[in-house]
């Protein structure tokens, strides 16, 4: 039997850092049928170029991640299509295990879990909280799906950040089910800083009031799965306490960054 074409969005902005490892894992793909799509949102460093190299299709498009991904999925032949972020490298049966997986469990998308990668103490941190989710199917979206079930709604485009968790309401609001494949994906989130993961969080939270208006009781079913994987995951955490303390203050920092960014949020929609 003929295995089924997958293609690989990537939606990128300047990152010349890491774009060409990120690509170059999707080529090493050991599934002999894979279209490798780049959306780039006006890269000024080069990206683009090497994107060129590297991609069967370069589309230039914007403004955000959810409109390139989108941009991406009309473009896209394949019967299956998985979305990657530019600094995230694959394994090389990352695209087979997924295939399988959405075979064997005849689920509506199938994620495949992450760990971060990159130097510094807050980089360590956030690869501790990753370590604590491996096991939380409950928290993990969905990053291989059908084309033909994307096609008509898509990513939410008014966000940026949450699109994925909606993704995942959608699904689980519709009786879908996500799988996990047996895969790690590498994120390598570089050096971070508590700058770095202020700005973010707080960027993603002007998305927040969106996703709370279109499912109810999203962001507490969020919080108690999170903290569900603590506490199932608390001797990992106990064998790294300083690490383990510096992920708690971190996670303060980005709660009171998605609240400042949603009631940011909230003004900008006039509510």
């Amino acid at each position: 039997m003929t295995e089924p074409l997958v293609s690989v969005i990537v939606p990128t902005r300047n990152n010349r850092r890491t774009i060409e490892r990120c690509l170059a894992s999707v080529r090493a793909q050991d599934h002999p049928h894979v279209e490798l799509i780049v959306v780039d949102n006006h890269s000024s460093d080069g990206t683009d170029e090497i994107a060129q190299g590297l991609a069967d299709v370069v589309i230039t498009a914007g403004p955000e991640r959810s409109a390139q991904r989108n941009r991406g999925i009309r473009a896209a032949e394949g019967v299956w299509i998985l979305w990657l972020d530019s600094d995230m490298y694959l394994p090389a049966d990352a695209l087979s295990a997924a295939v399988r997986t959405a075979a064997r469990t005849d689920a509506t998308g199938v994620a495949l879990p992450e760990r971060t990668i990159g130097d510094g103490f807050w980089t360590a941190c956030r690869a501790l909280e990753r370590e604590c989710y491996l096991d939380a199917p409950w928290l993990h979206n969905p990053r291989l799906l059908r084309r033909a079930d994307m096609l008509a709604d898509g990513f939410h485009e008014s966000m940026s950040g949450p699109e994925d968790a909606d993704l995942r309401f959608r699904i689980r609001d519709a009786g879908g089910t996500v799988a996990l494949a047996p895969v790690v994906v590498d994120h390598d989130e570089g050096r971070l800083t508590l700058s770095d993961i202020w700005q973010k969080r707080y960027y993603y939270g002007l998305s927040l009031p969106t996703l709370v208006d279109r499912h109810g009781g999203a962001m507490a079913d969020q919080g108690s799965g999170v903290l569900r994987a603590y506490a199932q995951n608390w001797r990992r955490l106990v064998r790294r306490p300083v690490h383990a303390l510096g992920m708690a203050g971190m996670r303060v920092m980005e709660a009171a960054g998605y609240l400042w960014g949603a009631r940011a949020g909230r003004r900008r929609a006039g509510v």
